[in-house]
């Protein structure tokens, strides 16, 4: 087999380790068969995928038979960086840290800052958080530095429209409050499937509840969030990150908190968007 037809077959292979893993951990059958026909299009292509990326980008990728916005970025991460930050999440293998290090400008001190304090875990995120201002709060990062990388993700992702290929809007707060409240009320009643995550997991134990679930048309995965800063005060059963998908399965994601303080004390609160649960939580009757 050659070089570039090991990439071809990899990249197909990853997609459909994706679908199984998927599959057995109880997600929709929309987006599992999604992942197969992708990787069923990567395995027939009579040229690399490498050379169509490096061609046309992503919107190249989007054009394959089976493929869309989602999956094309996905695959243009693994050209890329040779990764799949989303499977290794399914493993319980992801290390942000070390797929930020391959960004120019990235050191480990602020991949694990961004990592940190912004719970993204995908070059796509990253990038999301470089336009709209919030990684630019990361401590050691200003508006220059932000724009250094933001043009720098522009050139690794090969994306000619800077803000295509984003989920069209965020999910309401009530789903995602609905998603987390479903996720930690299962993973209480032992309901949810667990994997073992790589990191800070010395004894290899499954832990780590994982749901995949549907509302409102979009495909959500919930999982506690395993970042050293949860670790570090004791938040690993608190902080849960909330992924989101729509048909075309591009990817977003938000956290949810257990809030300290303030109006929203001891309520579950998403990060960033405290005045919408301000009011969510005032139209229940819940805060003063």
């Amino acid at each position: 087999m050659t070089a570039t037809g090991g990439e071809n077959a990899r990249i197909a292979d990853e997609l459909r380790e994706a679908a199984a893993l998927l599959q057995a951990q109880g997600a929709n059958p929309y987006r599992i068969a999604a992942y197969r026909k992708a990787a069923d299009t990567v395995a027939r292509l009579d040229r690399p995928v490498r050379e169509i990326f490096e061609e046309g980008g992503r919107e190249g990728l989007d054009a394959l038979p089976g493929v869309g916005a989602g999956i094309a970025a996905a695959i243009a991460e693994m050209v890329i960086t040779g990764r799949w930050s989303q499977l290794e999440r399914l493993r319980g293998s992801v290390e942000p840290e070390g797929l930020f290090q391959s960004v120019p400008g990235i050191g480990p001190e602020l991949a694990r800052a961004i990592h940190d304090t912004l719970h993204v875990d995908t070059l796509e995120a990253l990038e999301a958080a470089a336009h709209d201002g919030r990684l630019e709060g990361v401590a050691g990062v200003g508006a220059r530095r932000s724009a250094a990388i933001r043009a720098a993700l522009a050139s690794m992702l090969g994306r000619r429209l800077p803000r295509a290929g984003r989920p069209a809007a965020a999910p309401s707060v009530e789903a995602v409050l609905a998603v987390d409240d479903e996720y930690r009320t299962k993973d209480a009643a032992g309901k949810l499937p667990k994997i073992a995550p790589k990191r800070f997991n010395p004894t290899g134990e499954a832990w780590l509840p994982v749901l995949h679930a549907e509302r409102g048309g979009r495909h959500f995965t919930a999982l506690y969030s395993n970042t050293a800063r949860a670790h570090e005060l004791g938040r690993t059963r608190d902080w849960v990150v909330v992924y989101y998908y729509g048909d075309d399965h591009v990817e977003g994601q938000l956290t949810v908190v257990t809030e300290t303080r303030g109006p929203l004390a001891g309520k579950r609160v998403v990060r960033g968007r405290e005045r919408e649960c301000l009011e969510h939580y005032g139209r229940e009757g819940g805060v003063a």
